[in-house]
Order: C-alpha cells, then structure tokens, then sequence
C-alpha cells in the first residue's frame, strides 16, 4: 500500500467507526428517532454520545503527537509522556490544586496541571541531556523512576491529607464521565496539535542535535523548550478531563513510523488520525466487552500498549532503529 493510501484508508477507517461510536451504550439511539426530533434521545446525543466522540478524538490525537514530539527531540523512540514523566506530573498538579484550591474550576485544576506537567518534562529532559551514557532502554527507565518518584510524593500527599478518593478520578483514564460542559478543556489539543505541525520541521532540525541545529540556524534551546511544552500542555488537557491515558504516546508514533519513516511532518497527521482510531477502538471495546457496564479505557489500553511495547522493544533492540532518521543520517 502507497504511503498516501495509508492515510487515507486511517482517515475512512476513522470516520466510520466515529459515526458508529455514536450508538454504542446503554442507551439505545437510532438514526431515525434522532432525524424524526425524538427529544430525548437528542438529548442523549448531544450531551453525551457527542462530547465523548469529540473528547476521544481529541485524546487520541494529542496524545499520539505529544509523543511523537517528545521522541523526536529526546532522539528517543521509548520516550512519551508515559515514560517521561509528564502524566505523573499533571496528576501532581491536580492534587496541588485540590490542596490549595478546594474549590477551583476545572480550568483551574488545569492551570496547576499544566505547570506541573511543564516542569516535570523540562526536569527528566534537563537530567537526562546530562547522562553520558544513554543507552536506548536507559533513558526511559529514567523517566519511568521520574514518574514513580513524583506518582509517590502524589500518593503520600493525597494519603496524609486524606484526598485520595478525590485524586481517583484522575488516576485512571476513563470517558464514563465526559457529558456536554464538562470536557470542553481538551479542544486546547487542536491548536497546539496545529502549532506542532508548523513547527515540524524545526523539530526535526533540533533532534539531529546541538551542534546541526546550530549550522542551520535553529535556536536549539528555544525550540526545544517550545516542542516540551506543546507536549507537556496537550498531556496536561487530556489528564485533566479523562485521567491518564497512557501508552498511547510511545505505542501509536512507534507503529506509524514502521511504515512512514521518522521525518515528524510527514508522519503526523498518520500519526494523528492512527492515535484517534486507536483510541476509538479501545473506547468501544470498554463500551461491548461486559456490556451494560464498561471497562475504563485505560484497562484496555494498557493491556493492548504492554504487548505492543514489548513486540516494539524487541524489534527496536534486534535490529530496528532506536533513534532518529532524518535526511539518511541518524542520531
């Protein structure tokens, strides 16, 4: 299959089963009390079915691109916001919005989010471009410590100040409870998804390293800085409204760069729509496995991303490429 085929049999693939998501729940919908005005069931549409398609959409596609931004200035394919501390940071900074604002709004909460998931990141990549030896395994495992350090620090915070029933919301990934004015947070996903895509190029200039970005004109550091907080904003959006979600950072650019290469402008809006359809078809198997009841898409999703990232890990390690290929030269 053509390379431009692939984009758009994901485009098809993704349209589809988004029309299909829409009538997949306990509540029965069907197209024709929807176009003949039934109140209630466009009620159902509207505030709920709708909101969560869109939530979905927007998780997995800045999801899969704060990922794949991350990979690509860390010269990393097993750094994510999984793997690199972002997600236990926002988490961090939820609980210190609880803490000090009991009665903040959800935009609120984010702000907290979206700072503590910036220094989170800015502080794994600061220690980790001071790590002379960065074995391709070693530098996500020191994100993986990263996380687990600070996911502690949030545990015993949330245990002494007895706010672990409010915190559990946001430590599991679910859209059980995204309806209409609750999840409107996560649209910030698109614009910086789009501000992303403008500045490809200048992200895949940085991941050649220092001194290339230097020739060429490129502030290393601005750049850089600029890439982690795009990553570090869209993560904190996501886990503000649905919780963590993770893996889908490290699993989805993975897939997609084994069939378009590593160059990020031509591989993210694949990457884009594949984290999308990914994401969806999670989301509906929650919604059918042991139906009327759902499973959180984290349970799927994490077992799907584990086996995935162990195939991944092995291919990477026996003879696929672990770093960036950019222009025939590698890092």
């Amino acid at each position: 299959m053509k390379k431009s085929g692939i984009t758009i049999g994901l485009a098809v693939s993704l349209l589809i089963l988004s029309i299909l998501s829409l009538f997949i729940g306990v509540i029965d919908l069907d197209t024709l009390s929807l176009l003949s005005g039934d109140v209630w069931q466009l009620r159902i549409f509207i505030i709920s079915r709708l909101p969560r398609l869109l939530a979905l959409l927007c998780t997995g596609i800045g999801m899969s691109v704060a990922g794949l931004i991350m990979q690509q200035l860390c010269m990393n394919k097993f750094v994510s916001p999984t793997t690199g501390a972002t997600i236990s940071s926002a988490q961090f900074g939820i609980l210190l919005a609880l803490l000090f604002m009991p009665d903040s709004t959800l935009w609120g909460r984010a702000l907290f989010a979206f700072a503590a998931a910036v220094a989170g990141t800015w502080g794994f990549v600061w220690f980790i471009q001071r790590i002379q030896f960065k074995d391709v395994v070693m530098v996500p495992l020191v994100g993986i410590m990263f996380s687990n350090i600070i996911g502690g620090i949030t545990n015993f915070l949330a245990y002494k100040f007895e706010m672990t029933q409010a915190l559990s919301t946001w430590l599991t990934g679910h859209f059980s409870l995204v309806l209409k004015g609750r999840y409107e947070l996560v649209y910030l996903a698109v614009p910086l998804v789009i501000l992303a895509f403008l500045y490809a190029n200048h992200f895949n200039i940085v991941g050649m390293g220092r001194d290339f970005s230097k020739n060429l004109g490129v502030n290393y550091n601005v750049i850089l800085f600029m890439g982690l907080t795009i990553a570090a904003m869209i993560t904190a959006s996501v886990v503000v409204v649905v919780g963590a979600v993770s893996y889908i950072g490290l699993i989805v650019p993975n897939v997609v760069s084994l069939f378009k290469g590593d160059n990020i402008r031509g591989t993210l809006a694949d990457t884009a729509l594949f984290g999308a359809l990914f994401v969806l078809v999670c989301d509906m198997a929650g919604r059918i496995v042991i139906a009327p009841y759902e499973l959180p898409i984290e349970l799927i999703i994490g077992i799907i991303g584990s086996i995935l990232f162990i195939m991944l890990l092995f291919y990477r390690l026996r003879g696929g490429r672990t770093s960036i290929r950019l222009g025939g030269a590698v890092k």
